[in-house]
């Protein structure tokens, strides 16, 4: 199944460019023949392929928002998700740490950071000289982010920050962190900072490597701060408006995360339609039987919804304007679509499924993880509901 981008009808335009199709035939193109055939080994042992993504730098998909101007591709949203989508769909551990990068870490800095700052971080970003991280989340502090332990005190032209950041993908082989810390009372929106904390500052961390169900291929460990001064000029915007700012950088990485889903839907249901042919069973492929078809009726079906949702988010996104409950919308729903496909994608495989000669249970594995990062469903459910009650 391809993308809408590129499986309309005869006549049907969907206002999307040639330039934009190349980007993701060179993404598709990319993936099958760097990617493919690494998955279970990169998988199996966990293994974060770094100089994977010094390739994709050179083909500006690590810098796919920042300006030519910063060395980046100056790209919008719809070539970001079909770039996801299109990684995904082979390998969803890599499409994470792709979207990790662009949208969290480098978007942070290109959204708020000041010019100075740009000119400092986005060049080495945007080629993938430097591998960036984003640190929200602590051990205690899943979903309420205002709660957060990790604190900065002002001393005199640094701050001096102790803690520690949870889930945090590139965590241990991240060149520059872009960190959510608090300078004010605790649970107070005004309260929080973001500091840019380079690997190498005295005090700065990393803890262990997480052993994770799936998305193995992605590192996810712990930072740690252990009286770690990081000069004022590393902070992004004024003092207290970090979470403003984190709330903002989400409504994008909401995207991401609705985009890695499709791929991983995407992969899971291409490989079940294949199986489903092949597969015989009384004579005729399984395909023939409707308990079958219509599983792939019902997948296809949802996977298109998912993508119109996606892809109206970004059109949103592209056009600076208020994105948070569609953008929500697209990851919650997505997200819920990947489980769904992947789980149904095993039952057609039957036992094949549960092993690892075949892709769907990768797929299993992965799309759980969309569920969870960058907001639970549930978070979802409440960021959709407060703006349909605004």
């Amino acid at each position: 199944m391809d993308s809408l981008l590129t499986d309309l009808p005869a006549g049907y335009d969907f206002s999307i460019s040639d330039h934009q199709k190349m980007i993701g035939q060179t993404a598709k193109d990319f993936a099958e023949k760097h990617i493919r055939p690494h998955v279970m080994e990169w998988d199996e042992a966990q293994y974060f392929p770094i100089e994977l993504f010094k390739k994709l730098g050179e083909l500006g998909m690590m810098g796919i928002f920042v300006p030519e101007q910063y060395g980046g591709s100056g790209f919008g949203y719809f070539e970001y998700v079909t770039v996801i989508s299109e990684i995904a769909k082979v390998c969803g551990s890599i499409g994470l740490s792709v979207a990790a990068h662009n949208s969290l870490c480098t978007g942070h800095i290109l959204a708020f950071g000041n010019e100075e700052q740009k000119q400092r971080w986005l060049p080495k970003l945007a080629t993938c000289e430097w591998l960036g991280a984003w640190g929200l989340t602590e051990a205690n502090t899943g979903s309420d982010a205002m709660g957060m332990n990790t604190t900065a005190v002002l001393d005199g032209d640094h701050y001096i920050v102790n803690g520690s950041k949870n889930w945090i993908t590139h965590g241990k082989s991240g060149n520059v962190a872009v960190v959510m810390v608090r300078t004010g009372e605790k649970n107070d929106s005004n309260g929080i900072t973001t500091l840019v904390i380079e690997k190498g500052t005295p005090g700065f961390t990393h803890g262990k490597k997480e052993n994770k169900l799936g998305m193995r291929a992605s590192e996810t460990t712990e930072l740690i701060f252990d009286n770690c001064h990081v000069p004022v000029a590393n902070r992004l915007g004024n003092e207290g408006e970090g979470f403003k700012q984190a709330m903002k950088v989400l409504d994008g990485g909401r995207i991401s995360i609705a985009a890695l889903s499709l791929g991983i839907a995407k992969g899971a249901f291409e490989a079940a339609v294949a199986y489903s042919k092949e597969r015989r069973q009384f004579g005729q492929p399984i395909s023939n039987f409707q308990g079958i078809a219509f599983k792939l009726a019902d997948m296809a079906t949802e996977i298109e919804a998912a993508e119109l949702l996606i892809m109206q988010a970004a059109d949103l996104k592209n056009k600076h304007l208020p994105v948070t409950k569609q953008s929500a919308m697209a990851k919650y729903y997505a997200s819920e679509v990947a489980v769904r496909t992947a789980t149904e994608a095993v039952q057609i495989f039957g036992g094949y499924g549960y092993t690892k000669d075949f892709p769907v249970e990768k797929y299993y594995r992965d799309a759980k993880l969309c569920t969870i990062g960058e907001g639970t469903s549930e978070i979802q459910k409440i960021v959709i509901s407060r703006e349909v009650l605004r």
